[in-house]
């Protein structure tokens, strides 16, 4: 996860995506050896010198500017996700780090109660660095699969994702979430490049899935919020199901997301029936995991 390996990936595939003609050059001059604007063009568009953009994009020693990385980002059309990355492997330390010891991530114990109490109704969960799932209340083990069942290593949302087979039957749209979830993982690496268990996981992905190994070269980053995921459940049948993820106080690399559905409708039944069938108790597991500042 080298940092300056990661800005020059990352410009290069964002300059890459880009239209010429959108960006108000002529293409009918000179053959285009490259998809997108050359390097020129983007320091045209950010006001800065070839050369300059050329040595921030090769991820040289360099210390840009918060305009510098605002003009670049303007330039290259970047939504503000995509600007906030930049800014983050752009302006992070160079200077290689010692790694420090392993740090375990802990649910406090309030939120455990909290997951207990919307089991009864409300599928939810906590993702932990690595979208590891540090806890999951019964209703979400019975529409996703009980992480507390499996071996501490496999309780994360993209192992599940690409090499659980049964996953790409239970989600409708299987290709856009497991991109989505190449994205959070991406910007989680941006966040944390230092973090050998990250390197780990995306080198295993990288190997065991075609799919995970062609969608990280993308270098597309997405923020964990909210949105809606269809499923065909086993079970139960289809639901449609809007979540919402929110950071805990306190735990920066902890974010709490709930499942819900709409008042009345098909899906609303179906998680009810759901919630009947799983009536064996089941409470938060104790899921403790390493992480790395």
């Amino acid at each position: 996860m080298e940092q300056n390996l990661e800005l020059k990936e990352f410009l290069s595939s964002r300059r890459a995506r880009l239209d010429p003609l959108d960006a108000g050059f002529d293409t009918r001059a000179g053959v285009r050896r490259v998809p997108g604007l050359r390097r020129e063009e983007v320091a045209q568009l950010a006001g800065v010198s070839p050369d300059y953009y050329s040595r921030l994009e090769q991820g040289r020693a360099l210390r840009p500017s918060d305009e510098v990385l605002d003009a670049v980002a303007r330039a290259l059309r970047l939504d503000p996700t995509e600007r906030a990355y930049l800014f983050q492997i752009a302006q992070a330390p160079r200077q290689t780090r010692r790694r420090p010891p392993a740090r375990v991530q802990r649910v406090r114990p309030g939120v455990r109660r909290l997951l207990e109490s919307l089991g009864e109704t409300v599928p939810a969960f906590v993702f932990g660095r690595r979208m590891d799932v540090l806890a999951i209340n019964r209703l979400a083990a019975a529409l996703l699969t009980d992480f507390e069942a499996l071996p501490p290593r496999d309780r994360n949302m993209l192992r599940y994702t690409f090499l659980d087979e049964s996953v790409r039957e239970l989600y409708v749209d299987w290709e856009t979430v497991a991109r989505d979830n190449v994205g959070i993982l991406r910007l989680d690496a941006g966040r944390h490049p230092d973090d050998p268990l990250l390197a780990e996981l995306v080198g295993e992905l990288a190997v065991k899935s075609p799919e995970f190994r062609r969608w990280w070269a993308d270098h597309n980053v997405r923020e964990r919020s909210h949105g809606t995921k269809r499923y065909h459940h086993p079970v139960v049948g289809d639901l449609t199901i809007d979540y919402e993820c929110l950071p805990l106080p306190g735990d920066p690399d902890q974010t709490l997301c709930t499942y819900t559905t709409e008042a009345g409708s098909p899906s609303e039944t179906a998680l009810r029936l759901l919630a009947s069938w799983t009536d064996q108790p089941h409470h938060a597991p104790a899921v403790d995991t390493p992480q790395y500042d």
